[in-house]
């Protein structure tokens, strides 16, 4: 697996990279749902990871809608498609996990869809935040209910970047 791992603090509180050779496979909040062991993050390291900060330093910035890292997240084959479909939800928009069913070809996958959804290990950079309730309400997120607040606000259309962040 050959994984490595740093933390960053961020406008959301600190995030866990983990990057094997082949891209980031990880972005974890602190205290998230479904949290790895951290035995499975590698060693510490202080290096090689400038374009996954520089990015997200973007996004925090309201200077990026998309990231460009290459990824290598960990999944089952189900859950990959999951979060490949949510890599097309666009900056600022939301779809709910019906919606997202619906895209994926099954709308009685909801469930399964949804807990994919909760799994993904690339918070932020893989937007799971944008996946909302049929009714728009803010459902489950691993990171807390706090920050897919913040993260949709800041992808919102009259924001301009983030200036204080929330931990």
């Amino acid at each position: 697996m050959d994984a490595v791992h740093t933390v960053v603090e961020s406008p959301v509180g600190p995030l866990t990279l983990v990057r094997t050779p082949d891209g980031l496979c990880g972005l974890y909040m602190h205290l998230q749902r479904h949290l790895p062991d951290s035995d499975r993050f590698g060693p510490h390291v202080d290096e090689g990871f400038d374009d996954v900060t520089a990015q997200l330093a973007e996004y925090f910035a309201g200077e990026r809608t998309e990231f460009t890292v290459p990824l290598a997240p960990r999944g089952t084959e189900f859950q990959q498609r999951v979060w490949a479909a949510l890599r097309t939800i666009p900056y600022g928009e939301t779809l709910s996990y019906l919606q997202l069913a619906e895209h994926l070809g099954n709308p009685a996958a909801i469930r399964a869809v949804a807990a994919a959804n909760g799994r993904n290990p690339i918070g932020i950079i893989v937007p799971c935040h944008r996946v909302v309730g049929s009714d728009g309400s803010l459902t489950g997120y691993a990171g807390g209910l706090e920050r897919k607040r913040f993260l949709l606000d800041l992808e919102s259309p009259s924001s301009v970047g983030i200036q204080d962040g929330l931990f």
